[in-house]
């Protein structure tokens, strides 16, 4: 079951972000550190009512942000849709024991359907260059990249920018 996370989940939440920063530095991805995902950052998420998880036999094992803010970095990108009519996901997660079983994609349908539902022209996100797993996963669902950004304090290598157009 996809839901709203809750405020006492944050802990949890934390978890599964931690457990994949170390599963992707395992695997020579250094995508995720010390500064990003914050804890701040998933609260704030939970107040703007835009962070979900995915919970199996009770327990939390997966999480997404679908989110209507367009993130600064992302003005110089040339989008296909208009920005008013985007949502943008951030800080998809399933914990590295249960990847590999279709639950990001279930993450991912749960969002573009959320999108379609509300009204909403497309989808946009970004991931990181060094990520090609992540990049395939996002070009199979039918995603365009369009564009690279830069955050310095998670990497010195570009993350790419890539929309869902409905």
């Amino acid at each position: 079951m996809i839901r709203p996370a809750k405020i006492l989940e944050i802990s949890d939440i934390m978890n599964i972000t931690a457990a994949c920063s170390t599963h992707m530095i395992n695997n020579g991805i250094f995508q995720w550190n010390e500064n990003y995902p914050s804890k701040n950052k998933f609260e704030n998420d939970l107040v703007r009512k835009e962070l979900y998880v995915l919970e199996r036999e009770g327990r939390i094992i997966g999480t997404i942000v679908i989110s209507t803010l367009m993130d600064e970095e992302y003005v110089p990108i040339t989008w296909s849709s208009p920005n008013n009519g985007a949502i943008y996901i951030h800080r998809l997660a399933v914990h590295p024991i249960h990847q590999g079983k279709g639950y990001a994609q279930q993450l991912m349908q749960f969002a573009e359907d959320h999108a379609k539902n509300n009204g909403f022209d497309s989808v946009r996100l970004d991931t990181f260059s060094q990520n090609q797993g992540n990049q395939r996963f996002y070009e199979a669902r039918g995603y365009q990249k369009l564009g690279d950004i830069f955050f310095p304090k998670q990497s010195k290598h570009p993350f790419h920018c890539y929309e869902l157009v409905f």
